[in-house]
């Protein structure tokens, strides 16, 4: 399966695990919860899927990599108390609290969420005096004398043998007691995930082109050579981050990043190209509806590949507007509740509650993000939510018309902004009849419009008249398979 799957699949597992029948105990007993194994080549997105199971359910997150633990980190130190038997005092051998269960008491003490997810990587290259425990603690989540709290699942994850020589197979009675997820590198799947992390446009391109340059495993003369998930993610980030400051890409520094010779120069030559048609097709002009009839005949004239680059920088170019202005309605919904608690209040009373709120705010985040269970998106807005109250303090708005005033401009200023994005939009379906009529590259921009998460929230939430003609015109909704086959079909 690929890694999409495997998600839905934790993700199930989890909310069935914590499902609890009418007299509060769990549905599925404690002991019968089998953990999860996900079995994977490295870098394909294992913890990355964890991290939002977690937010998308509203649990906390634990990550460990048992690469590091030895017996005695993992189970605890031992130590000698006195207990009586039969009125004899005798020296029993007890065990401190495991390093690893601590973390779990500690994340809820925290963050006040009682359920979660403890996720141990690396789980089949423990060492082999901790392998014995390793069992006892799959069985039963026991280390030492200590067990995890009810209501944390236990999940874990390892590589194959061939990518890890530290790897030990587990045996017929270790597996027995596991839920077995095998999951492969999979690019469709992976595509979804970059567009909603608004990974660099030249690297969605540059795949779509090359799918086989996604996930690269060979020996050669020189050693293993490998491209990864992984690799692709942390090299868009630093693409973002040399754009910003004017570096010049070369290949030195993708193949930190990427490590295949032929991968990383055909990347490095596709990167080239790309900069250059962001410069010749002049994308900001087109998102202003000022396209120029050059840049439609040179679309029209242009090579498959040539086109399909193009499409990724208009995507890119209005996902990099809409994540912003999604991300500021839920600023908005966060205050639509807080304003009116202000009303009918005096100077000093105002002032007391927005100390009480800015307070609130901060813990919460703290507290969100010390479990693991907050997404980018929800943070940003926390962080805003904190920044607007801050800002009604630093501008001594202590009455409720100055708040609500406050509160007025923001929504004025999302209303800008979407105004702003919905004539980007409809400039860019403009754009792409001009020059390609209702051929595939429409159909890629609908889909991918579709697919992502910013995008398609964004059309819910304000609406697009142009989407709504071209995704009707293509029977979107009736034909979501058919699309798929055709797209798979399509020389890319």
């Amino acid at each position: 399966m690929n890694i999409k799957q495997a998600k839905e699949y934790i993700k199930d597992a989890v909310r069935l695990y914590l499902k609890k029948d009418e007299f509060g105990e769990y549905a599925v007993p404690v002991v019968r919860q089998r953990p999860i194994f996900l079995l994977g080549a490295p870098g394909i997105g294992k913890t990355a899927i964890m991290e939002q199971i977690a937010q998308e359910l509203g649990i906390a997150l634990v990550s460990y990599s048992m690469t590091h633990h030895t017996r005695q980190s993992a189970l605890g130190l031992p130590f000698i108390t006195q207990k009586q038997y039969d009125g004899q005092t005798v020296s029993v051998s007890e065990y401190t609290m495991s390093e690893i269960i601590a973390s779990v008491y500690e994340t809820m003490e925290k963050s006040g969420i009682a359920e979660g997810i403890l996720f141990l990587d690396e789980i089949n290259c423990v060492s082999e005096t901790l392998a014995p425990a390793m069992l006892q603690f799959l069985q039963y989540k026991v280390f030492g004398r200590h067990s995890v709290p009810e209501g944390w699942v236990i999940v874990t994850a390892g590589n194959p043998p061939e990518f890890n020589k530290s790897v030990r197979e587990f045996d017929v009675v270790t597996m027995d007691r596991l839920k077995l997820l095998a999951v492969e590198a999979d690019y469709a799947a992976w595509h979804e995930y970059a567009l909603d992390r608004h990974i660099h446009a030249a690297v969605v391109s540059y795949l779509d082109l090359k799918k086989e340059h996604f996930y690269v495993m060979e020996m050669t003369t020189k050693g293993r050579s490998y491209v990864t998930a992984r690799g692709w993610e942390d090299l868009s980030q630093m693409l973002y981050l040399y754009e910003q400051d004017g570096l010049k890409v070369e290949e030195s520094l993708v193949e930190q990043y990427l490590h295949n010779e032929k991968v990383v120069k055909e990347f490095c030559a596709y990167y080239d190209l790309y900069r250059k048609y962001k410069q010749d097709y002049q994308i900001e002009e087109i998102m202003a509806g000022r396209a120029t009839q050059k840049a439609v005949e040179k679309a029209k004239a242009a090579a498959f590949d040539e086109r399909l680059s193009l499409m990724g920088l208009l995507l890119d170019r209005l996902l990099a507007d809409m994540d912003p202005i999604m991300i500021r309605v839920k600023l908005l919904m966060e205050l639509r509740n807080v304003v009116p608690t202000f009303e009918g209040k005096t100077v000093e009373e105002t002032q007391a509650l927005l100390d009480r709120m800015l307070q609130t705010g901060k813990d919460r985040l703290a507290a969100l993000q010390s479990a693991n269970s907050l997404s980018d998106a929800d943070k940003k807005a926390l962080r805003l939510k904190n920044r607007f109250l801050e800002g009604l303090k630093g501008e001594q708005c202590f009455d409720y018309a100055s708040i609500k005033q406050a509160y007025g401009s923001q929504v004025e200023g999302l209303k800008e902004q979407t105004n702003q994005e919905k004539a980007a939009l409809k400039a860019v379906f403009e754009f792409v009849e001009n020059a390609f009529g209702k051929g595939n590259e429409m159909l890629i921009f609908v889909t991918q419009l579709t697919v992502s998460k910013a995008s398609s929230s964004f059309i819910a939430t304000f609406g697009s008249e142009e989407y709504l003609h071209y995704s009707k015109d293509m029977m979107l909704g009736e034909r979501s398979v058919q699309i798929k086959e055709e797209l798979s079909k399509l020389d890319l």
